[in-house]
């Protein structure tokens, strides 16, 4: 029998109960690792999967994952830091208490997660994939915050490769255009308009984000750290103007 991509494997998933979250952890699990998902919603345990409640901008949250992964499996191979939040407002209308909590989950909580997990990723040698945006890449009205944080992101990720290679990989996926429930209120002529601005012609579907960072969490990407890998459909690549 064919050994899955991340055989043997145990994974921390963020965000892990919608959207591309959940893309990976299904795909994680199709390549045959164990899975602990967290997220703020609660989450319905399935066949090699641990759910963890909470909010990854606490502490306290993380503490709860490490102790898991110790005393439940013994090991930490691939962390998936996911979990996001955005508020769409210009600078000077947005909130200091929305500015803070856009950088604390999607910043902050990378953090968090080393502090309390990267003794056991040095222990497996494993991997670390951080969900960055193509808004770490380009300006988009009312999203400071989220581009603050996405950017930070990719600066961090080269830099947490560095404090802790060669024993630990850290790696960036950069997500454009991707079909998930933040497009709910999304109109259809506005939808259609953001597929015209990739080079493919369509909205990205969330499990080929998590073919992504499949790739990177995987022994395939053995040999890349420290790397930013862009999932946009060639958003970013796509001008309409000379």
């Amino acid at each position: 029998m064919a050994r899955g991509l991340l055989s043997g494997k145990v994974a921390v998933v963020t965000g892990a109960a919608s959207g591309i979250g959940a893309a990976v952890v299904e795909r994680f699990l199709a390549e045959d690792a164990r899975v602990i998902a967290v997220d703020l919603a609660d989450q319905v345990p399935g066949p090699g999967v641990c759910t963890v409640t909470g909010d990854v901008a606490d502490p306290a949250t993380w503490r709860r994952v490490a102790d898991l992964a110790r005393t439940e499996y013994g090991r930490l191979d691939v962390l998936h830091s996911n979990a996001s939040v955005v508020v769409r407002a210009p600078a000077h209308e947005l909130s200091e208490h929305d500015w803070d909590r856009q950088i604390a989950v999607n910043l902050k909580a990378t953090y968090l997660a080393i502090h309390d997990c990267v003794g056991l990723l040095r222990e497996a040698r494993g991997a670390v994939v951080l969900s960055s945006s193509v808004h770490a890449l380009a300006g988009l009205p009312g999203h400071p915050a989220y581009a603050a944080a996405k950017g930070g992101l990719v600066a961090l990720g080269r830099q947490l490769a560095v404090e802790y290679g060669p024993h630990v990989r850290v790696n960036t996926v950069l997500p454009g255009p991707i079909l998930t429930s933040v497009w709910d209120d999304i109109s259809e002529s506005d939808r259609l308009r953001s597929a015209a601005a990739t080079a493919a012609g369509r909205l990205g579907r969330p499990d080929e984000a998590a073919a992504a960072v499949t790739f990177l969490a995987s022994d395939e990407s053995s040999y890349i750290t420290g790397a930013c890998l862009v999932v946009d459909g060639g958003w970013t690549a796509v001008k309409d103007s000379a």
